[in-house]
């Protein structure tokens, strides 16, 4: 929200700087994200001066051009060449002087130079308005009153003032702080109780506002009071529409409003001056001169102002005419066919209370972030609409002839009064933590306007304007108080009480930051997803029916919560796929969520993605390899060792995601599974390389960690390792083979380990592949002898070829 200095000083007269006003504006919880200098004028008239035009005859070398003498109030009065066809002796212009800097209608700088026109020396420009900034008429230069004192400046002359522009970061339940008044009346509450300052605000002159006469008919019905508790308007009749006067332009455009025309810069001028929200409607082109509010059925087509027909909602509350007709969309946005026009001499003028969920809904359903729709959002006050009408009534008869001719109309069933809030003193200082008066409370209440009355001794109650919609309860109201009071005003203490809390050890944070302590020591990088995804990654997926589903009006494209992690990391992996990048190890911590036919269950997981090359390629690199499953599977070891997880069940996973793959599990409680990324999941994601993915089941991982460390003493006797070479067939995997060996020897076996595959239908046959695998024995008691080592391979070899069905190379 944009504030303006000078506009906040029409109704708090302080004279503070515009770094106090910050200070203040920030202390009482209008945070100033920025603040700006504003130009009412582009350039300000700055070298533009009063001028005297003391001769004026025609150029010698051209018609239609004039030479001038003009005295600016300098020594010696200047020569100027101009050729405004008005331009006459005697007359008080503006002159831009040598050096002055001047914008064309584009916003383009250009500078005055001495120069030749014609062979005729020219020290300056006599200039017309729209040269200036100060209209859009170029028939001729301006003439000014005769009373014009020559070698004023012309920003004097025209009051021409710059401004400064707070941009605050107003909080949703700040409702009443949506307009300069109500900033005004934040500050002056502030200045009262810490400046002791006795200053009142000035509110707007609404003292000439009447009712000319009753000719104009319009007749209104609410069918909806609950979406819209109040509607009042009248209609305007006799409007001239035109450009705004300078000094409303200036205060819209600095903070950062177009100026359209005088009625619609009017309403908009109130709506930032009172945050109450006006419509016009011409009044002409409302059909059956009746107006009513209401909601209309799904799908009724409605055509608004921006040349979109949208599609209406049941919900949507509508401003209808006789005929039901719809000309607007309460509170958010007009239709194209019944605004303000240069044709148009009538409105009906709206100034109506709307219900802040229906409008949130509408807004934010639609798309329309209107102005008008952010202040209703809030909750906008019931009891100024009538104030608001007045002030805008009374403007448009000052700027455009206008004159209400019609009946007041105010519909207002049930009155809200304000809020009545049971306050107690010793819950103020508590919460505040600092030890204030009964006075300081009363005084910070009566200071924001709100009336209070003795309940005992140790409380009070307090009557809430109608401007503070979020301030509801006791707590609510403390906030007040300290944000008039000051937060800086609240006493460190100087001792600190603390409550000891027990959580369990390591805590996630902690076990979380050493996976990642781990993968990054090893060349992984940390990627953060969204939890939205499109749900059509999904479409004829086993997980189709357990999204869950959202209505993100943000992006309509992210309707879903992500019911797993893989999809979501493909799309980073894609992004960086397609810019280049070569090696790609990502992890992931993160959850998913699923519907269930009972209710939603969210898991935290944790994700590793490798694709691309094993190693960087560089002069000295020798891996000229892709990444496989087995990079994968050693990182997955490696968390699992970290957490010394040795106690798990291997099988196949069983995952439509994954061609093949590992699940680690104790019991039917998987803690990781790990694989291959199946060609379809890759094709749909647009992704031609290959992926491997691992998830961990982040409670089964902490759940299956042992903080028990196995250590034993270094063997001093000699180790013996025995290498064996098996044809088999392709379907056997290792495990069958390590499984044998576990089952022949449980004493001095102590390891086995896979050093090759070799795979040749020309020496092997059609199927078949063969192992080389290294076994390693010792014995922690004396030396091992070849015999009891030869032993144990002839007891291996007979259990593969019978049990395997192997061949022993040999």
């Amino acid at each position: 929200m944009n504030v303006s200095l000078n506009w906040l000083r029409q109704y708090v007269d302080v004279e503070l700087s515009p770094e106090e006003i910050s200070e203040i504006l920030t202390t009482i919880g209008l945070e100033v994200e920025g603040m700006k200098k504003v130009e009412s004028i582009k350039g300000g008239l700055r070298g533009v001066v009063i001028g005297h035009i003391l001769t004026c005859e025609k150029h010698p070398n051209a018609d239609k051009l004039s030479k001038t003498t003009v005295d600016v109030g300098a020594e010696e009065p200047l020569s100027i060449v101009c050729g405004a066809p008005n331009v006459a002796a005697g007359q008080k212009v503006l002159v831009a002087t040598v050096g002055t800097t001047l914008y064309s209608a584009d916003g383009e700088p250009w500078k005055i130079k001495k120069g030749k026109i014609r062979g005729e020396v020219s020290q300056g420009m006599i200039c017309a308005e729209d040269e200036l900034g100060l209209g859009q008429s170029h028939d001729g230069i301006m003439v000014l009153d005769d009373a014009a004192e020559v070698g004023a400046e012309a920003r004097a002359y025209f009051n021409i003032e710059d401004d400064i522009v707070y941009d605050i970061g107003l909080t949703p339940n700040r409702s009443d702080a949506t307009s300069h008044l109500g900033v005004a009346r934040d500050v002056l509450a502030y200045l009262k109780i810490n400046k002791d300052s006795n200053i009142k605000i000035k509110t707007p002159d609404i003292s000439a506002f009447k009712i000319e006469n009753t000719t104009k008919k319009i007749k209104v019905e609410v069918q909806n009071n609950e979406a819209c508790p109040r509607y009042t308007g009248f209609v305007v009749d006799g409007i001239k529409v035109g450009p705004s006067p300078n000094w409303l332009k200036a205060r819209l455009e600095s903070i950062g409003v177009r100026s359209i025309n005088n009625i619609v810069d009017i309403t908009n001028f109130v709506l930032h001056e009172y945050g109450q929200p006006l419509h016009a409607f011409d009044y002409n082109k409302i059909g059956g001169q009746g107006i009513v509010v209401k909601c209309l059925d799904a799908d009724t087509p409605f055509l608004s102002l921006d040349e979109v027909e949208r599609k209406l909602h049941p919900n949507d509350l509508m401003i209808c005419d006789a005929d039901l007709k719809p000309m607007c969309i309460g509170g958010v946005f007009g239709g194209l066919n019944s605004g303000v026009t240069d044709s148009t001499t009538s409105i009906f003028l709206e100034s109506a209370h709307f219900n802040a969920k229906y409008i949130r809904n509408t807004s934010t359903r639609h798309l329309l972030r209107t102005d008008a729709a952010k202040t209703f959002e809030k909750g906008s006050d019931p009891n100024i609409c009538l104030e608001a009408l007045k002030r805008a009534a009374t403007l448009m008869n000052e700027i455009a002839g206008g004159h209400v001719c019609s009946e007041l109309i105010d519909i207002y069933p049930q009155e809200i009064k304000p809020h009545v809030i049971h306050l107690n003193y010793n819950e103020v200082r508590t919460l505040m933590g600092a030890d204030i008066s009964k006075d300081e409370i009363h005084n910070i209440l009566r200071a924001m306007e709100m009336e209070i009355s003795p309940v005992d001794s140790d409380s009070i109650k307090v009557a809430v304007p109608t401007d503070k919609a979020d301030v509801l309860r006791s707590v609510d109201l403390i906030e007040e108080i300290l944000r008039i009071y000051g937060f800086n005003e609240i006493q460190i203490p100087s001792k600190i009480s603390s409550t000891l809390s027990i959580s369990d050890h390591p805590s996630k944070t902690q076990l979380r930051t050493e996976i990642a302590t781990t993968l990054a020591n090893s060349g992984w990088h940390e990627m953060m997803n969204l939890s939205l995804i499109e749900s059509s990654y999904y479409q004829g997926t086993s997980l189709e029916d357990q999204l869950v589903l959202i209505n993100n009006t943000s992006n309509v494209h992210l309707n879903a919560m992500r019911p797993e992690m893989l999809r979501s990391g493909l799309l980073s992996i894609k992004h960086n796929l397609n810019r280049n990048t070569r090696l790609l190890r990502y992890f992931e911590f993160g959850r998913s969520y699923i519907k269930t036919e009972e209710d939603y269950t969210e898991t935290s997981k944790i994700t590793l993605f490798i694709a691309g090359e094993r190693a960087l390629k560089d002069w000295k690199s020798t891996d000229k390899h892709q990444s496989d499953f087995y990079d994968l599977k050693q990182a997955v070891a490696s968390i699992l060792g970290r957490f010394n997880i040795s106690k798990y069940q291997v099988s196949p996973v069983e995952d439509d995601r994954f061609i093949y793959g590992l699940n680690y599990h104790r019991g039917p409680k998987s803690i990781v599974s790990l694989g291959k990324v199946s060609s379809e999941v890759l094709k749909a994601m647009g992704i031609k390389s290959e992926v491997f993915f691992a998830e961990f089941d982040e409670k089964a991982l902490f759940k299956a960690q042992s903080d028990k460390l196995n250590l034993q003493e270094l063997n001093r006797f000699p180790g013996a390792t025995r290498d064996l070479a098996l044809v088999l067939d392709e379907h056997i995997s290792f495990s069958d083979v390590e499984a044998i060996a576990r089952k022949v020897d449980k004493k001095i076996l102590k390891e086995i380990k896979l050093f090759d595959i070799y795979k040749s239908e020309k020496h092997l046959g059609e199927g078949k592949k063969s192992y080389a695998i290294n076994y390693s024995f010792e014995n922690k008691e004396r030396t091992l002898k070849d015999k009891e080592i030869d032993k144990i391979m002839n007891q291996l070899m007979s259990k593969y070829e019978s049990d395997l069905g192997a061949v022993i190379r040999k």
